[in-house]
C-alpha cells in the first residue's frame, strides 16, 4: 500500500493535486491518502493577551476545515477512503515532519497555493518541500 501525504491549502492547485492522486488510484490499487492543511500560527503576543487558547485552536481548526472543504468534496464525491489532519506551525517545516513521522512513501501536493502573496509564499512552500524531503515529491501544476 503506497501511503501518500497530500497538503492542502484551499486553492485550485490543491485540488488539481487531489485530481492528480484520484488518477493514481485508477493505475495503482491500495493508496492510503491523508489531507493535511497547515494554519499559520498567530504569533503576536498582543493578539494572544487578547484571544483565549480555546478560542485561537477553534480559529485554526476552523479555517483548516474550510481550507480541506474542496479537497474533500472531491474525495468523497468519488467515494475515495482518506484520513484528514490540521496542524499549526511553520507550513514546509509542518510537512516535512509529518510526513517523516507518519512514515509517507510519497507527497503530492500543487506548486503553488492561494492568489497574490500566498500564493508566492505557498509556491515557495512547495520549492521547500521538494529540495528538503526524503521521500518523492510530486508537484501538480
Amino acid at each position: 500500500m503506497l501511503k501518500i501525504l497530500l497538503p492542502v491549502d484551499g486553492s485550485a492547485y490543491g485540488e488539481k493535486a487531489v485530481a492528480h492522486v484520484l488518477k493514481l488510484r485508477e493505475q495503482s490499487a491500495g493508496l492510503e491518502v491523508h489531507l493535511l492543511n497547515v494554519q499559520i500560527p498567530i504569533e503576536s503576543g498582543h493578539a494572544r493577551m487578547f484571544v483565549a487558547h480555546d478560542e485561537l485552536q477553534d480559529y485554526y481548526r476552523d479555517e483548516g476545515l474550510e481550507a480541506l472543504k474542496g479537497a474533500r468534496a472531491l474525495l468523497d464525491a468519488a467515494d475515495f477512503p482518506y484520513v484528514f489532519h490540521i496542524a499549526v506551525g511553520h507550513v514546509a517545516d509542518t510537512i516535512l515532519r509529518y510526513a517523516q513521522e507518519k512514515g509517507f512513501d510519497k507527497i503530492v501536493m500543487g506548486t503553488h497555493g492561494r492568489s497574490g502573496l500566498m500564493q508566492v509564499l505557498l509556491g515557495s512552500i512547495s520549492e521547500e518541500v521538494l529540495r528538503r524531503a526524503d521521500i518523492p515529491v510530486t508537484l501538480v501544476k
